[in-house]
């Protein structure tokens, strides 16, 4: 039979458990900037594709319409919801349903 060449000890176990916990905590944290950075790069896209149209919403306008905030722009905001639509038929690989 195999022994190791250290003791395992109660302060060793929970050394490693709070440098799991820590790795965990990191790990949460990439994934948020992650979704923060796609959510923005997103939102840049479907500004850039509706602005080479005549769309005049500013991306702080679009982040609005994402969220569920009252816009002013009827016509624009309807090319806005479109394009979220196809951006997430896209991005995803299948139409994700939301109601606008």
């Amino acid at each position: 039979m195999y022994t190791p060449p250290f003791k395992i000890s109660t302060k060793s176990i929970n050394l490693i458990a709070e440098i799991s916990a820590q790795i965990e905590r990191y790990a949460i944290r990439m994934e948020q900037a992650d979704g923060l950075r796609l959510r923005n790069n997103r939102i840049k896209t479907i500004q850039g594709s509706l602005a080479i149209e005549g769309n005049t919403l500013t991306e702080s306008q679009i982040t609005d319409i994402l969220d569920g905030k009252p816009v002013v722009a009827i016509r624009e905001i309807q090319e806005v919801r479109n394009a979220i639509r196809i951006n997430q038929r896209n991005f995803c690989g299948f139409y994700v349903a939301r109601n606008f």
